[in-house]
This record gives structure tokens, sequence and C-alpha cells, in this order.
């Protein structure tokens, strides 16, 4: 499996991310990811705060629903990850505004205290 090195990320962004080695109830196997973390530190970080995407989720109200690549599912922020650059695969597309802005809110309300 390739690994993209030298490329430019925003959030917003869909990649395939390979996720294994996981533990526990993590998410596993490669699979799209979105990039929710700031540009400013895609720009200066070799590692990045990604979103899984999934077709098997439960419709939980923090999750996100979306459409991509022709199948529908969910955005899971409640496994956020921090993964290093060498985990990245292949570009897949960026995710739609209006489904970053819905994640991105929903993200700002589980942090908030």
């Amino acid at each position: 499996m390739g690994v993209v090195t030298d490329v430019a990320v925003s959030s917003g962004d869909l990649f395939l991310v390979a996720l294994n080695p996981t533990r526990g109830q993590e998410i596993r196997k490669t699979r799209p990811c979105v990039f929710v973390s700031p540009d400013e530190l895609n720009a200066h970080m070799g590692t990045f705060i990604v979103a899984p995407l999934t077709t098997g989720a439960h419709p939980y109200p923090f999750r996100v629903p979306c459409l991509f690549q022709g199948k529908g599912g969910h955005v899971v922020p409640d496994q956020l990850r921090r993964v290093d650059r060498e985990r990245l695969v292949q570009r897949l597309g960026i995710l739609p505004n209006d489904t970053l802005f819905q994640l991105l809110t929903i993200l700002q309300a589980m942090f908030a205290v």
C-alpha cells in the first residue's frame, strides 16, 4: 500500500487512511477519513486530526450522515484520531461544505465546557 508523503492537506479533505493497528473498540481498517484539524496545524505538523467515515455506523445523534462515492454512511466524530502522515494512503476528495460545517458544529458541541 502506497503512502502519501508530499501533499498538502486541508480541513475537509478526505483521504484513505490506514488506521491499523488499533486497540479495543477503536475503529479499524483502512478507511476514508476527513481532516478536522485546522489548516494552520496541517501546514506545520506531520500529524493530523481525522474523523473516520463508515457505512456500518448506527445513526447516533452526534454522527454526521454523508454520501461519499455513492455510498451512504456517517462521519464518526466520537472516533477522532491523530494520525501520522505515513498513514495517508490516497486522496479521495473533499467533504461537501454543508457536511463539514455540520461536523465542525458537532465537534464544538462535544468539546464545549
